[in-house]
């Protein structure tokens, strides 16, 4: 699947204004409570709702088949976070969750996992939703940066509060290291 023309772009103009609104510098870490705060949404974790035993069952029959989901209710919208997952991967699920909000996706498909309903986007909306959390965690100005000084993909893991794999995955997608090395070649 690919992202439409000019999306990855306007990802980052995106990131990146809304990093300015929340009075974030260039090179800050983004807290995700306090964006989902800023557009209005309130964060839940999965244990309010539900035992915890039961998200460890779920995560037994199918292992990370539940990291986070958006609902609307009665006009207010709520993300439900799975409290299993690790901080790094928490912060990554929320912004992904964010992101269907911001490009105002629709929960059109139905999906069942042991015989319960799940609503989910379509597929080309869950990858625009992964490209836009992941520059909204790491735009490519701050990634540039941490390259610059040096900095391997684990540390601005550690550094921005996110994954390694996302670090990984935004560092190679950006060309930052590509670009670095051209011009102190």
């Amino acid at each position: 699947m690919t992202l439409p023309r000019g999306f990855k772009a306007n990802a980052e103009r995106q990131a990146l204004h809304l990093r300015s609104q929340l009075g974030i510098p260039q090179y800050g870490r983004l807290d995700v409570y306090v964006l989902a705060k800023h557009l209005g949404v309130k964060i839940v974790s999965a244990d309010r709702l539900v035992e915890r035993q039961r998200l460890e069952e779920l995560e037994r029959m199918q292992a990370f088949a539940f990291s986070a989901a958006t609902f609307n209710v009665s006009g207010a919208s709520y993300i439900v976070t799975n409290p299993l997952r690790a901080k790094g991967r928490e912060a990554s699920d929320i912004a992904h969750e964010l992101s269907h909000l911001i490009l105002e996706h629709d929960l059109a498909e139905v999906h069942e996992i042991n015989g319960i309903p799940f609503r989910t986007c379509r597929p080309e909306e869950e990858e625009q939703a992964t490209a836009l959390g992941a520059t909204l965690m790491l735009p490519r100005p701050l990634l540039l940066n941490a390259v610059r000084q040096g900095h391997r993909p684990e540390e601005i893991a550690e550094a921005y509060g996110v994954t390694e794999e996302m670090a990984r995955f935004r560092v190679n997608t950006t060309g930052v290291t590509k670009q670095v090395r051209r011009r102190t070649a």
